[in-house]
Parts: C-alpha cells; structure tokens; sequence
C-alpha cells in the first residue's frame, strides 16, 4: 500500500509541475496581454484532482489520519483552478486578471499543502 501511495504522490507532483509549469510558460505573454491556457494546464490540473482523490482513498483505507478541513480547502481552490482553466481553454487571449487568478491559487494550493500541519 504504500509503494501505491508514494506513486500517486509522485503523479501528484507531476501534474502541479504541469499547471504551475504551463503557467509559468506563459507569464511574459500574460504581461503583454496574450497569455493562453495550454494544454498542460488542464491536463495537469486534472492529474492533481484524480491523484488527490485517489491519495485520500489510499490514506483512509489504510486507517491513516486525514484533515478533511485542508483537504477540503485544497479541493476547492483546486475546483476553481480547474473551473477557470476548463472554461478559458478555448480563448485566443485570457485577461491577464483571471490568468494571474490561476496562478495565484495554484501557488496558494502548493503552500496550502507544505504548510498547513
């Protein structure tokens, strides 16, 4: 069980480096007005929620203790992330408000889960 774990925490890393690093790509563009959703965003924002789903399941049934509260907070920030970059994905250039938006929360997710004990 806990091989499990350790690989889905590992996809887990891998789709935040997706999001945070199809973000960061576009950041010069986002400074000009013409930042877009890439592929990677959603991919990796997808990875982060079926891999995060799947490590609470892993961690309940292996009678380890899980703070719904953060998980339920990492969720949420996680459903808005994925809300915008799904709804935006389509559009030529994303207002570089709700493209920031997306950074930030991706950001605040990452210290959401290091920091909150």
């Amino acid at each position: 069980m806990e091989a499990l774990t350790h690989f889905f925490v590992g996809l887990h890393i891998v789709g935040i480096g997706a999001l945070l690093g199809g973000f960061m790509t576009q950041m010069k563009a986002m400074g000009a007005g013409e930042a877009r959703i890439v592929p990677a965003m959603l991919h990796g924002a997808l990875t982060m929620l079926v891999t995060g789903v799947a490590l609470v399941g892993l961690n309940e049934a292996d009678d380890q203790t899980v703070d719904h509260v953060k998980i339920g907070v990492k969720l949420a920030v996680l459903v808005v992330v994925l809300a915008l970059v799904y709804v935006k994905r389509d559009e030529e250039k994303v207002p570089a408000p709700v493209f920031g938006t997306i950074g930030l929360l991706t950001v605040a997710n990452i210290f959401i889960a290091t920091m909150w004990t």
